[in-house]
């Protein structure tokens, strides 16, 4: 587990609209822009292996402009295609909150980040006390079914509340503002009630126009 002192101080983003990484949870990557495989290689480099994954604003006018909370990663595997693309998963170490953005002579983008406010991140994996399991897996179904979707229902009835709650922030397909607000929620309860707040609107006809990543 990465305490805070593994943390460092500046660290590469990866600003990918819809792309959700949570605290103990995974996220595979295909990577093929060449500033993205210089920034793997950096990444390789060092100890920490972490890539911010954030959320580039979608709104008119925000082009170029970040979210201040993202998500770093630690590079967990990668491996090379025989035309040089790079899969690589992410391993959820924890929320950050950038400071600023560090020019420099990188392809990539890099950000002066702070870690604190987010200590239960590189905690235990939580619990919700509140979760109405039968309620949420009813409404979750006539979401799956409006999106057209399917799962594995006996590995999510068997999921712990964490996995099965980040798992379905992270699949979902929801809009990238969304995501935004299933990543900074403050706790796993929070984050359950958003995430059946935005089943529910989606079910009333809000939204659902994306694919599944």
């Amino acid at each position: 587990m990465i305490s805070t002192t593994d943390l460092p101080e500046t660290i590469p983003v990866f600003p990918l609209p819809g792309a959700l990484l949570l605290p103990r949870s995974r996220l595979p990557l295909h990577l093929f822009e060449p500033r993205y495989l210089a920034m793997l290689d950096d990444v390789l480099k060092t100890s920490s292996r972490l890539i911010g994954m954030v959320q580039p604003y979608m709104s008119p006018g925000g082009s170029g402009k970040l979210h201040a909370i993202g998500c770093a990663g630690k590079v967990t595997a990668f491996s090379e295609t025989e035309d040089g693309r790079y899969m690589i998963t992410l391993s959820g170490a924890s929320r950050f909150r950038i400071m600023e953005e560090v020019e420099g002579f990188t392809p990539y983008r890099r950000c002066k980040v702070n870690w604190q406010g987010f200590d239960r991140d590189l905690g235990p994996v939580e619990k919700d006390a509140t979760f109405d399991r039968p309620v949420f897996m009813e409404a979750l179904g006539h979401y799956l079914t409006d999106q057209g979707l399917s799962t594995d229902w006996e590995s999510l009835g068997d999921a712990e509340d964490e996995l099965l709650i980040n798992s379905l922030s992270m699949l979902c397909p929801f809009e990238p503002e969304d995501k935004q607000a299933l990543l900074e929620a403050p706790s796993l309860t929070t984050r359950r009630e958003t995430l059946m707040t935005l089943i529910e609107y989606a079910r009333r006809g809000g939204s659902g126009e994306e694919t599944m990543q």
